[in-house]
């Protein structure tokens, strides 16, 4: 039997989260950051596109966090939930290399936002 790794980019339980500053927005003046003129969608799919899966070993959920700052670079990348060493291991990679997003901006300005991203890793078989 041969298994292949199936990607889920949307799950009933994912659970990607934006924030930022414990602050309470009244005025609605905060506006999230943006990867390629779009949110997570977009994301997961340059994820999907530079993610090597035949580093992943085993089925599993990773999360990671990281901080996408004033000037749209991702920071300070944790591995929070890992399924293995080498899909922690790309997944650091692929996030070390990706573009710049477009920061998020609170009344005008540019702002960091800490971001925690799911990937569930699940294998079918291959008949």
């Amino acid at each position: 039997m041969k298994w292949i790794v199936l990607f889920l980019l949307f799950s009933s339980s994912l659970f990607a989260q934006i924030g930022g500053e414990d602050e309470v927005y009244l005025n609605g003046d905060r506006i999230e950051a943006k990867f390629n003129g779009g949110g997570l969608d977009k994301f997961y799919d340059y994820i999907n596109a530079n993610f090597n899966f035949s580093k992943v070993s085993k089925p599993g959920r990773m999360v990671t966090a990281f901080t996408v700052n004033e000037l749209g670079e991702i920071k300070n990348i944790k591995v929070v939930q890992f399924v293995d060493v080498e899909t922690a291991a790309e997944i650091v990679r692929v996030l070390k290399n990706a573009p710049k997003w477009k920061p998020a901006t609170r009344g005008g300005k540019p702002i960091s936002v800490e971001i925690k991203f799911p990937l569930d890793f699940k294998f079918s078989k291959k008949e």
